[in-house]
């Protein structure tokens, strides 16, 4: 096989593994927004307690890292705070019952049991702590749990598919990055590295397992098997531990996306929580649980399903129409500047100044809509900005309108 196929085939399969959860993700995040009363994610996930509820809410969720991407921003565009986004967030892909019953039978009880304790200390811990760097803003959230991207009172299907999507679209890019990355360390790392290093030191093999699994796309419950062979190998089982908590819970998109969505200050209160958290967790499971020993290891064949290669597919067009989508944007944000800089622009720009937009996926929303109306030239939405330019012969009570219409309120 060469080495552009293997990377190829790489490539699809961990898209195969991640597009479902996404999906899901994105499905509970729409669901969530739909279902929830108004206000109701902003009363009960905010403050110290909201941090603990948030924490206990995700735990039994069947979610990967890149599962639970859709679903926390979701919970913070819906009113939840910082701190409580962030602790589910940590908390949620460690573990799932699905992740726990596979590590009980693989590892033993006492291990999965261990897991479910860790998930729940590094997601409090881990939200308390972003409340205190990265407080959310008073104006970020509102009683009435506003600021999400779909209209408060839209109560169906298409509301929570289209609030699904949103959430993608914001993140995109940084999931294309962890892919790929994900791939090519699959490729070109030898099968071998990790089970080679048992000779160098407990710790010091906790430390490489972290350092090779944080950047890694590595679901809870289909890695358990990895990381028994791991284990049968050789390896300290303390050491899967810290692949199991590290890895799911890490990778270069969900890093990505918790800066994107949260600040520096809460990437690294994240980063810093899961990487002490697993080690601590790793030396204590060994110092306590070390000497047990788990039983053969049966022959689990991790191949992919029908539903993850069409799960795989209609991630490759989503992403495509992102691309195209968000292609589209900067075209038009290009076309706003260069007619805002000539004298031959039919009509003077309109700036309207907008609240509640959360992400990127707000913005983009927005603009197609401006985009989509006959009397435009152009349109651009700027959600660092908070405002809307627009040229063309469009009333301002129209672009009014428009930006109620999606959701989002007009300001000044």
């Amino acid at each position: 096989m060469s080495i552009v196929l293997e990377f190829t085939t790489h490539t699809w399969a961990v898209m195969a593994e991640l597009a479902p959860w996404l999906f899901l993700g994105a499905a509970v995040s729409g669901l969530l927004h739909i279902m929830l009363p108004d206000g109701f994610i902003h009363r009960q996930l905010s403050g110290r307690l909201g941090v603990l509820k948030a924490v206990a809410l995700g735990i039994p969720m069947p979610l990967c890292s890149c599962g639970v991407i859709p679903t926390g921003i979701g919970l913070k565009q819906d009113g939840a705070s910082n701190g409580a986004s962030v602790g589910f967030i940590t908390a949620t892909p460690q573990t799932g019952v699905d992740s726990i019953l596979v590590s009980a039978s693989f590892l033993g009880w006492p291990f999965a049991l261990t897991k479910v304790v860790a998930a729940l200390v590094t997601g409090v811990a881990s939200g308390l702590a972003t409340d205190l760097v990265s407080p959310t803003p008073a104006e970020a959230t509102s009683a009435d749990g506003g600021g999400s991207c779909s209209t408060p009172k839209a109560r169906t299907v298409r509301a929570g598919v289209d609030h699904g999507l949103d959430v993608i679209q914001s993140i995109w890019g940084w999931l294309v990055s962890g892919v790929l990355l994900s791939a090519a360390l699959s490729t070109w790392l030898p099968a071998d590295f990790f089970s080679g290093l048992v000779a160098v030191g407990t710790l010091t093999t906790f430390l490489i397992v972290l350092v090779g699994s944080v950047p890694l796309y590595i679901c809870a419950t289909a890695s358990v098997p990895v990381a028994a062979s791991l284990v049968h190998a050789g390896m300290p089982t303390g050491a899967a531990m810290v692949f199991l908590m590290a890895g799911p819970a890490t990778n270069v998109a969900t890093l990505g996306a918790v800066y994107r969505a949260f600040g520096g200050r809460s990437l690294a209160v994240y980063l810093v929580t899961i990487v002490v958290g697993s080690v601590a967790f790793g030396l204590g499971y060994e110092g306590l649980f070390g000497a047990l020993t788990i039983g053969d290891l049966a022959d689990h064949t991790h191949a992919i399903p029908w539903w993850g290669h069409l799960s795989a597919g209609l991630f490759a067009l989503l992403l495509g129409w992102f691309a195209i989508d968000d292609l589209r944007g900067w075209a038009a944000k290009r076309a706003v500047e260069s007619q805002m800089r000539s004298t031959e622009a039919t009509a003077e720009p309109i700036v309207v100044q907008v609240g509640g937009m959360t992400c990127g996926g707000c913005s983009g929303k927005l603009q197609r809509l401006l985009q989509g109306e006959d009397d435009v030239e152009s349109a651009m939405v700027s959600h660092a900005d908070n405002q809307a330019t627009v040229i063309g012969a469009i009333s301002l009570a129209r672009i009014h309108e428009i930006v109620e219409g999606a959701g989002f309120e007009v300001q000044g």
